[in-house]
């Protein structure tokens, strides 16, 4: 569970806005939002797909970012 230290003469909506963008960070408001209410088998599969499709998203944009894409393809150019 995140934690927030107040600081002295802090006031208490700089501390709950701190502890508000923790819980969001850590996905605990995106699961008390879904638990609310039920979910069907069908919503679940779309929220599943979704999240996989984000994740793989940014996993292909991450990786040609650090293989070097340029160099990559000068290097199939010349072959």
């Amino acid at each position: 569970m995140p934690e927030v230290e107040i600081k002295k003469g802090e006031p208490i909506d700089r501390a709950l806005k701190r502890l508000k963008g923790k819980l969001e960070a850590e996905g605990i408001m995106d699961e008390m939002r879904r638990l609310r209410s039920f979910e069907t088998p069908a919503q679940k599969t779309k929220r599943k797909a979704r999240a996989n499709a984000k994740r793989n998203k940014n996993k292909v944009r991450f990786t040609l970012r650090n293989t070097g894409a340029p160099a990559a393809a000068a290097a199939t150019e010349e072959s």
